[in-house]
């Protein structure tokens, strides 16, 4: 008994010093500059780390291009000169604590800066977020549109806590999530954790989902979904499915609405399955229909893209485009939507948060919406804050 409680411990040490190693290595390529992502897979404690150096980054023009490329890629919600796609090609891709612990980042060049002007962040202020909300309710009973996603932000102060142990910490309190630190040339620094698949395909088969709807999360794990909530998910199941029939799917299966938990809310999902041959020499098509989703986005989506365009007084950059490996290796197309995410600035982190407002909408519960949504990354920086 002493030897196999003796074992455990050991087991138990090796473990923890191999995610203190980890979170070392993550500050030294943030620290170096270097073009990295790195992420975890929903529900599994094995980490996936691609570097390079400059030669490995390459900006489609378009999703569409996405589907003759391969690597990690990196998509706003709108395109365009300073935002744009970015594909990190896997010059390296190492998988589990082991292989990573193995990695010098002095073995790669550092990516070159490229600075730009930025105008201070100021936290989106509760008066300002109603007036455009209210303004989106408006817009929906004068049939412009029938649902859209208003966004805020939160600008917390960076201290010196190790982002390496943030990125840890963030995936010890939502292990069901995608998880990722991301730092990119024209993109900056960015770390998240976000429960919405986009798309995957291993080549075979492929699945979507549609997911919305969002309540705090519940210990008894019972949930109760109102009329508002339902008709927002199921805008985004009846847009999936026409995404589905523009590509000729006739039949494909279909899981739930069921229930989500991350570590602070809940969600409504609906997934969807079908045949990933169909569509494996077009998966940048297919995505590029599928984005921006009505989840992060809104029906109809020229409108409802007009509206955040005008009323939204920041720009979301990345905050609901979306990332993830593509076309990696046998692991195929895993991206995810870039949802509880944040920028990751010399001095403060800049949060952005979103509720899906539609005509049933209580403008001070968007807001409450928003505020328990924003706690899966406040949580974990001031808990780090707070040893420092």
């Amino acid at each position: 008994m002493a030897g196999h409680k003796a074992a455990a411990g050991g087991k138990l040490k090796d473990r923890m010093n191999s995610v203190t190693q980890f979170g070392c290595l993550i500050d030294n390529l943030i620290e170096k500059n270097a073009a990295f992502a790195c992420w975890f897979q929903p529900s599994s404690d094995s980490p996936q780390l691609i570097a390079g150096a400059d030669d490995d980054i390459i900006f489609p023009e378009n999703i569409q291009q996405l589907s003759r490329v391969s690597g990690f890629v990196f998509a706003p919600f709108e395109i365009s000169d300073h935002v744009p796609i970015i594909v990190l090609q896997p010059a390296i891709h190492l998988k589990g604590y082991s292989q990573i612990q193995t990695f010098d980042p002095e073995s790669i060049n550092a990516a070159p800066l490229h600075p730009k002007a930025k105008d201070p962040c100021i936290s989106t202020h509760f008066d300002d977020y109603l007036v455009c909300v209210n303004q989106a309710i408006k817009q929906i009973h004068g049939a412009k549109f029938s649902k859209v996603i208003v966004s805020r932000r939160i600008c917390k102060e960076k201290k010196n806590e190790s982002l390496g142990r943030l990125f840890i910490k963030m995936h010890d309190a939502n292990p069901g999530v995608f998880v990722f630190v991301v730092n990119l040339p024209r993109a900056g620094l960015w770390m998240g954790a976000t429960p919405e698949l986009l798309f995957r395909s291993d080549g075979r088969h492929a699945q979507t989902v549609s997911l919305a709807a969002t309540q705090p999360r519940r210990p008894d794990g019972q949930y109760c979904w109102f009329t508002k909530e339902i008709e927002e998910q199921a805008f985004v199941s009846r847009y999936t499915v026409d995404v589905l029939h523009r590509f000729g799917f006739s039949a494909y299966q279909t899981k739930g609405p069921q229930d989500l938990e991350t570590a602070t809310v809940a969600h409504l999902k609906t997934s969807f399955f079908f045949s990933g041959r169909h569509i494996e020499d077009r998966l940048g098509e297919f995505v590029a229909q599928l984005c921006p989703t009505p989840a992060v986005c809104g029906l109809p989506k020229v409108e409802a893209a007009g509206f955040i365009r005008n009323f939204e007084p920041h720009e979301r950059r990345y905050y609901t485009g979306f990332l993830g490996p593509w076309r990696l290796e046998k692991s195929g197309t895993d991206v995810y939507v870039n949802l509880r995410s944040m920028e990751i600035e010399d001095t403060q982190y800049v949060l952005y948060i979103g509720g899906g407002i539609t005509a049933r909408s209580n403008p001070e519960q968007e807001w409450e919406e928003t505020t328990q949504k924003s706690r899966t990354l406040l949580n974990a920086i001031e808990a780090l804050q707070e040893t420092i």
